[in-house]
């Protein structure tokens, strides 16, 4: 429900068509009541090394640049590259 509501506050657009992938990807699981939004084999780990946690967060900056989206991490729009490149994104983010 926090999803649904989520998607319909935000004004998404494709907000009926991402319910439906969702509602589907979770049809025959018994764990999921109505929607699955993570994929099946997320495994979290904690972070407890600078090192790992670079890591972590430099896969997840080069993600739009491996999918062609942008070609400077700090140019995709909903990351927080840009502020760790020293500029300001559209969340309020505190480096650590």
């Amino acid at each position: 429900m926090i999803l649904q509501t989520f998607l319909v506050e935000s004004g998404e657009s494709r907000r009926e068509w991402m319910l439906n992938r969702f509602e589907y990807a979770g049809k025959n699981d018994k764990k999921i009541t109505n929607y699955r939004f993570w994929q099946e084999g997320n495994d979290a780990q904690e972070i407890y090394l600078n090192d790992y946690f670079n890591q972590k967060l430099n896969y997840i900056h080069y993600n739009p640049v491996k999918a062609e989206f942008v070609n400077l991490e700090e140019d995709y729009r909903y990351s927080s590259a840009i502020d760790w490149a020293g500029g300001k994104g559209l969340l309020e983010v505190t480096i650590v």
